[in-house]
């Protein structure tokens, strides 16, 4: 197995570094939602951005675009966009007699699903293809997307008017749920005196594909003990309704649960400790890494029952006793 040395970890820590910089230039605040963001790109994930209106979703997708250097298109999701409008589709042409592929906005190292909740189910299930093996089939071909292949989609929390819920088998391919806050009085004031033209802030491109494949490769290199392992899997088996019922714990905690979060939680709690690893300029996962990335990596994994919503209980709330429950190693 390959080691990271300390000067791959010293170029990664640099580079990581200079991305929150030129983000910041443009992005006020929202240190979690920056790293979030970083953490799913070298982590090779999807992102699910949510909060109210006017709170910089866009901007900062559009912000790590411009500082990533990769190739981007939007996806404004409305109620009568179709799938094809997502994926692409055969077009006839009446010259030839032969049908030609009209490739669609997915066709892109990353791509911004703006308000994706305001499409329908079979407009957002477009996506799961390309989201979980990274390639669309049109017609009968199936053609692979470009690497590095990155969905970043926004949505409304509070709207719901026109929009629908995403599907269990769409929120499972999304790597992290980050939620955006509202700013402080301090980073308000420097928002509004941008006057909304944040966006005409030049930004360097410091986070380029090489740049990435050094970090992932850094990623892959980051050892784990088998007792972190363990670790991991202990926070994801006690969202389920067996583990907890035999340690007793079903009364506080499960009977919140309707189902528990996958095997692909595992994995995804794995890939961001590591690169959470790096953020701390170490070459190993520590307990503290795990626990700073499960509220993104589990909480739109947790599927809440009706006792939840009426106790006003939420997935971190849950996910924050679980942790406080399990064992440190």
């Amino acid at each position: 197995m390959k080691v990271v040395t300390k000067a791959e970890l010293d170029e990664c820590f640099d580079y990581i570094n200079k991305c929150r910089s030129e983000v910041a230039k443009r992005v006020v605040g929202q240190k979690d939602v920056v790293d979030g963001i970083i953490t799913a790109l070298i982590a090779g994930g999807h992102v699910l951005l949510e909060g109210v209106p006017g709170l910089a979703k866009t901007l900062a997708v559009k912000t790590f675009a411009d500082v990533s250097g990769l190739e981007y298109k939007r996806i404004q999701f409305t109620p009568d966009l179709l799938p094809a409008d997502v994926s692409g589709t055969l077009i006839y042409e009446q010259g030839t007699g032969k049908f030609s592929v009209r490739k669609g906005p997915v066709f892109s190292n990353l791509v911004l699903a703006d308000e994706i909740n305001r499409a329908p189910a079979k407009v957002q299930s477009a996506l799961l293809e390309a989201m979980a093996e990274h390639q669309v089939t049109i017609g009968e071909t199936t053609y692979k997307l470009n690497e590095p292949f990155f969905v970043l989609a926004t949505q409304n929390p509070i709207e719901q008017e026109g929009t629908y819920s995403l599907p269990e088998a769409e929120l499972d391919r999304f790597l992290l749920k980050l939620l955006i806050s509202y700013p402080t009085p301090e980073e308000e004031i420097s928002i509004i005196k941008s006057e909304g033209r944040a966006n005409e802030i030049p930004v360097n491109k410091v986070f380029s594909a090489i740049a990435l494949q050094k970090c992932r490769d850094a990623v892959d290199a980051v050892t784990v003990a088998d007792k972190m392992l363990a670790y991991i899997v202990s926070i994801v088996n006690f969202t389920r309704a067996d583990v907890a019922l035999k340690m007793n714990r079903r009364n506080d905690i499960q009977r919140y649960i309707s189902f528990g979060v996958s095997p692909r939680a595992g994995i995804a709690l794995l890939r961001c400790a590591k690169v959470h690893a790096l953020f701390e300029n170490r070459s190993f996962v520590l307990a503290e890494d795990v626990q700073a990335v499960a509220k993104p990596v589990l909480r739109h994994r947790l599927v809440l029952n009706y006792e939840a919503a009426a106790d006003n209980i939420s997935a971190d709330s849950l996910i924050s006793k679980i942790i406080d429950l399990m064992p440190v190693p």
